[in-house]
């Protein structure tokens, strides 16, 4: 008896230490799923509008379009890279948040020579339409440096600029993909599993003793057979 107690208790210790691993890759697997279905990305490296992004503004405009509608402005945004290079991107905002940007504005046209901190903006990018896409045209030479030296038009726009704007007026989407809740509902069986595994003379060790117990008995039985035919 003493020994079939030995027995299950290293059978108990090996299933522990198998589920323990099962949930350690279990569960970096469901937090990188979760991180790449709901990362946040670089506007400049958008490849698709169901990309939620993000835009840190160090120069901001006027409103060179207004949505009365929905309340919503449209500028032009300018990010600085660590390395000094600058992008030039359209967002659109609640105009009646104008307010907490207007700093960077200011600065943006001269009326200030302390440089404001910068302000991140979020959202999904958009695709411009014709309509807009002349009129950003239109107004960009105003907003530019004077020492920019290219004049952007309708040939060469996508190339100084992206062909969507930055909708900060979305909410973002928390998405949960197959493979996510695949991963937890997995997680979830194992971590069951080795509640139910602790427990002194649980089912799974019990069989699994009893398997290796007549695993045992038929090695001795054909060992017994070859020493008679011997």
């Amino acid at each position: 008896m003493k020994i079939k107690d030995e027995r299950r208790f290293t059978i108990r210790l090996y299933l522990i230490l198998l589920y323990l691993i099962l949930i350690t890759i279990l569960f970096v697997v469901s937090f990188s799923i979760y991180k790449n279905t709901n990362k946040i990305t670089s506007f400049r490296d958008v490849k698709s509008t169901n990309e939620y992004a993000q835009i840190e503004i160090s120069k901001m405009s006027d409103k060179f379009a207004y949505y009365k509608e929905n309340d919503i402005g449209i500028h032009y945004v300018t990010e600085t890279e660590d390395t000094g290079i600058w992008h030039t991107y359209l967002i659109a905002i609640k105009e009646s948040e104008i307010s907490k940007y207007q700093d960077i504005i200011d600065y943006s046209y001269g009326k200030t020579n302390v440089a404001p901190d910068r302000i991140t903006v979020y959202g999904y990018p958009v695709e411009i339409n014709e309509e807009l896409k002349g009129l950003s045209i239109k107004h960009l030479n105003e907003f530019l440096p004077t020492y920019n030296a290219v004049e952007i038009n309708n040939d060469n726009y996508n190339d100084y600029l992206t062909n969507c704007y930055l909708d900060t007026t979305i909410s973002k989407e928390n998405n949960i993909s197959f493979g996510l809740v695949l991963t937890l509902i997995l997680l979830l069986i194992v971590l069951i599993l080795l509640i139910y595994t602790i427990k002194e003379n649980n089912r799974i060790v019990v069989g699994i003793d009893r398997k290796i117990e007549k695993h045992k008995r038929k090695i001795i039985r054909i060992r017994n057979k070859f020493k008679r035919k011997r």
